[in-house]
């Protein structure tokens, strides 16, 4: 059985919408894309090639897949480029069809119903970046096994955050690595969630 793990960029007070540039997400007239950039360093830069360069495939939401696959093959002078272009792809969608990006899966329906099965199924781990939407439901279901979290020094007061409204959970924290810029990169251990009564 495969382990499912977040990668995401978060503010102080949990947003991670828009974090790479100005014009990723300006949904509900969200204005402070890009705010992540700044906070690079070589110290987040060893960190993520590290995590990136494990035998694992992406898990992505359809929005998160569009904007990838409408970016990153046009980035040629970028290490990344190569890596995100032969790295297995999975596509929780609804609404997208075939043809995709290159080394992309489509698990058509319901995103809890196909993620469950390809987390039983499968025997490569999964990392999920951005696809805030995709969280919310894998969340929700007690999919996700681990959290690694880039938590930025700044709070914007706007923007779509993480972790959905109405649960709620515990992590257990695993490891910490501060960068120079003051970005703490927290791994948690991802819990059941657990769901207020109403």
């Amino acid at each position: 059985m495969a382990r499912i793990t977040v990668v995401n960029n978060l503010t102080l007070d949990g947003v991670m919408q828009a974090p790479g540039r100005s014009d990723e997400d300006d949904r509900d007239g969200f204005e402070r894309g890009g705010w992540a950039v700044p906070y690079n360093d070589p110290v987040m830069g060893k960190a993520m090639g590290e995590r990136m360069a494990q035998d694992t495939a992406l898990l992505l939401g359809r929005r998160t897949y569009e904007d990838f696959a409408g970016f990153w093959p046009k980035q040629t002078d970028n290490p990344f480029t190569g890596l995100l272009n032969s790295v297995q792809k999975y596509v929780a969608t609804r609404t997208l069809s075939e043809p995709l990006w290159e080394n992309s899966t489509l698990l058509a329906g319901d995103a809890r119903d196909t993620v469950a099965a390809l987390k039983s199924n499968s025997e490569r781990d999964l990392v999920v970046l951005g696809s805030g939407e995709l969280l919310a439901a894998l969340i929700g279901e007690g999919l996700i096994d681990e959290y690694l979290l880039l938590i930025h020094p700044l709070y914007l007061g706007s923007g779509r955050r993480m972790f959905p409204a109405g649960v709620s959970g515990e992590l257990a924290l695993k490891d910490t690595l501060t960068t120079t810029t003051g970005v703490v990169i927290a791994t948690y251990e991802g819990p059941a969630p657990s769901h207020p009564e109403k």
